[in-house]
């Protein structure tokens, strides 16, 4: 008799239930993954993704429920015991030392060594070539890390986890700093990878993304299993409503509300990095009250630096930035501030919120010298609560109350708390760099709305963002940032992110009017 094997999943998590106080992340969550298979997971902000993948990965432990390994009852007490199972996480940010080489980054904790205890770099080199040829993935293991591009410092991360023996990858929002020729190559290096017999976990919002690689897709509401749907039996729209209740939101902008009156120009603007070579490069633009101006550009290319310097925070070399007529070059942080500039920073975390701080302390930073947050010389605890509710209420932060910390909100609602704080103080010009980064469909469309309202009222918004869709949606004007210049202006109406990511990856204008364009390219002009 012919004996019947029955295929038992990569992964399997039973029940998983985690507490946090006041809240339960996991409730009754179950995931089942086969083996060879990718395997998305969606969900709104605070559904609860994050906190299943760090239980699976080790970084914490579950309440209630099991985990099986290719069948097997596992418990994990750290990373490390998922690596011993062949599990590996390539987080968002990603965990490489810049000053390092690939290879030193790959071997990492995972040293090879010679007898004497010498490190065996030669042995380590050929296993990385191995692997870099088995799954597709090219390096130099020479090169130094901060020499290269986002799509080649995420490969350098991928074969860190696979030099490691992972079987099982999860990936966490591996396409958030990525123009889609990028995407295109990170999800061939996947299909290898698939093709060789690895399981990939991959989380994402941007859902025709996860559309295109995913076999199966599981979603996720308020910490709750919802449904484990095949990607060829979904659309877009059918995994928002999934999500969140509703339709898939859209950053498009239907009217212009350009006015003739300029409130923010950048003119000749250098800033040279710490080598003395120039990260910004000569750049000149202009936003307009009722404007959008997206930024595009691939990470490391100079928008950094360039909103330092237009928030305060780091020193122009040469040039001058006017904030409705008025020079703001030399001026604070703090005056730029109080003379009408708002500030949404890239990394809500690092630079938008302090984490373990209250709602109310949150929604007074920047502000804290002013009414309704200050009376003279003194915090207004009143009025700065009563401030916070209001933005509670009109940016729809969802928390049980202004006292609770802001790590205890979800990135979306973090997000809002931000937005709201910096449009309540009724700016005339908001430096918006990622607003939507990291934030599912229902918190995106929320800042969106905001954003299209605010300019409706005469705000200028400069906008930075990887998300090419949001640029081409939202903003009336386009700009390409590269090498630290501006290199092209480009009409919303007829560009195409992947023409927008050619020009970002340092496509020549003889290249873009090959598909079909005819923008121009800026040669320092006022964009």
């Amino acid at each position: 008799m012919k004996e019947i094997r029955v295929s038992v999943p990569a992964i399997e998590l039973i029940g998983i239930t985690k507490r946090f106080p006041g809240v339960i992340a996991n409730d009754n969550v179950n995931l089942s993954v086969e083996q060879g298979e990718v395997h998305a997971i969606c969900g709104e902000n605070g559904a609860g993704k994050s906190t299943l993948m760090k239980i699976l990965y080790g970084m914490q432990q579950a309440d209630e429920g099991e985990m099986r390994v290719a069948g097997k009852k596992v418990e994990f007490s750290s990373p490390t015991d998922a690596i011993a199972q062949g599990i590996g996480m390539v987080h968002q940010h990603f965990m490489l030392a810049d000053n390092l080489s690939v290879l030193e980054n790959v071997i990492l904790g995972s040293e090879p060594v010679k007898r004497g205890g010498r490190i065996d770099f030669a042995t380590a080199e050929q296993h990385i070539a191995e692997v870099g040829r088995s799954y597709g993935l090219d390096v130099d293991p020479n090169d130094l890390v901060e020499t290269l591009e986002v799509g080649e410092q995420q490969r350098v991360e991928i074969i860190k986890v696979l030099y490691r023996g992972a079987k099982i990858l999860i990936l966490d929002e591996p396409t958030a700093v990525l123009v889609p020729q990028e995407v295109e190559e990170l999800f061939n290096n996947l299909r290898q990878l698939k093709r060789d017999g690895a399981t990939i976990i991959f989380i994402d919002h941007k859902l025709q993304e996860v559309l295109e690689i995913a076999d199966r897709i599981t979603v996720l509401r308020r910490g709750k299993t919802i449904d484990t749907v095949n990607a060829a039996d979904v659309t877009a729209a059918d995994l928002a409503e999934l999500m969140v209740g509703s339709e898939l939101p859209s950053p498009e902008t239907s009217h212009s509300t350009v006015t003739d009156e300029t409130a923010l120009e950048v003119r000749n603007l250098t800033v040279n990095g710490a080598d003395g070579r120039p990260v910004v490069d000569g750049v000149s633009l202009r936003v307009h009250k009722g404007e959008i101006v997206g930024i595009a550009g691939i990470e490391g290319n100079g928008q950094t630096e360039l909103v330092d310097t237009i928030v305060g925070t780091a020193e122009a070399d040469t040039g001058t930035i006017s904030l409705l007529g008025n020079d703001i070059t030399r001026a604070s942080v703090r005056d730029r501030r109080k003379a009408g500039l708002g500030y949404v920073p890239q990394d809500r975390h690092r630079e938008g919120l302090l984490l373990d701080a209250s709602l109310w302390e949150n929604a007074a930073l920047g502000h804290q010298t002013s009414a309704p947050f200050a009376r003279g010389f003194w915090i207004d605890r009143k009025g700065a609560r009563a401030r916070t509710e209001e933005i509670r209420s009109e940016f729809d932060v969802r928390s049980p109350s202004v006292e609770v910390s802001a790590r205890a909100l979800s990135g979306g609602n973090q997000q809002k708390l931000i937005i709201g704080r910096e449009m309540t103080a009724e700016p005339d010009v908001l430096i918006a760099a990622h607003p939507t980064r990291g934030i599912d469909v229902g918190a995106q469309a929320d800042v969106w709305n905001d954003i299209r309202e605010a300019r409706g009222k005469g705000l200028a918004t400069l906008l930075i963002s990887a998300d090419l869709d949001e640029l081409i949606g939202l903003s009336d004007t386009i700009v390409v940032m590269f090498h630290g210049k501006l290199v092209a202006t480009l009409d919303p109406a007829e560009v195409t992110p992947r023409l927008l990511g050619g020009y970002m990856t340092g496509a020549t204008l003889d290249t873009a009017a090959a598909d079909g364009h005819s923008g121009s390219v800026n040669e320092g002009t006022d964009a």
